[in-house]
């Protein structure tokens, strides 16, 4: 049996805290074990729960997330960090890069985004956990930003967006079976344009087609996640 990774959300607004703890929840291999809305209950949670991964806000009631940060590294407490924030200023980054953080994600936070950032924090440990010497490859593998995996990825073709295809990936969180009309009307966008970024999303594997053959005229073309 698996053990899931503990987890603590450090978040000021409860209603984030809880949509981040549903997310976590869809993946499965995650438990969070406490949720806290200001430093204080953060610091006497912390003491007691000992979680191995936390989500942490930096703008809280009564402090900063940066501040609970760099208390855990002075104590030198063996917990991972992801930060979440809409803290877009270069000097937070630079903060957050210097107290270790495992990823950076900006609000709002997309999904698929905070999926990216926990598979490649799980990946890493099991990576870890199985390996004896490191190599340069890696090292280098364990440093590379989840979000740019390489150059090449990062090119969209022609008449592809990047905010929306991240809406059209969106709408495939759950197992379902959507038509290009169907994918239009959700995103607001025509059928002729949802059915361009379903089909190249079919071209990346990420997404598989289906004939839904209904009571009456020709079978229609359903998209759902690759399995």
């Amino acid at each position: 049996m698996t053990t899931k990774t503990k987890v603590m959300i450090i978040e000021d607004d409860i209603a984030i805290a809880q949509l981040h703890q549903k997310y976590l929840e869809q993946i499965g291999s995650y438990e969070v074990i406490g949720i806290a809305t200001s430093k204080m209950e953060a610091s006497i949670q912390l003491d007691i729960l000992k979680p191995e991964l936390l989500l942490l806000d930096v703008h809280l009631p009564d402090g900063s997330g940066l501040e609970i940060l760099n208390e855990l590294r002075s104590k030198n407490l063996g917990c991972d960090v992801i930060l979440i924030t809409a803290a877009r200023d270069v000097d937070t980054l630079q903060q957050a890069m210097r107290g270790g953080v495992v990823d950076y994600l900006l609000k709002p936070v997309m999904f698929p985004r905070l999926e990216a950032a926990l598979t490649k924090y799980v990946g890493q440990k099991l990576q870890l956990h199985h390996t004896n010497d490191l190599d340069q490859s890696m090292v280098d593998k364990m440093l590379q930003s989840t979000n740019t995996p390489d150059i090449a990825s990062t090119r969209l073709p022609k008449g592809i967006d990047g905010v929306t295809l991240d809406k059209i990936k969106a709408l495939f969180h759950q197992a379902v079976n959507l038509t290009a009309d169907e994918a239009g009307e959700k995103i607001g966008a025509s059928r002729t344009t949802a059915r361009r970024y379903l089909e190249y999303l079919i071209s990346t594997g990420e997404l598989e087609a289906d004939l839904n053959y209904g009571s009456v005229g020709r079978p229609e073309r359903t998209y759902k996640r690759s399995t």
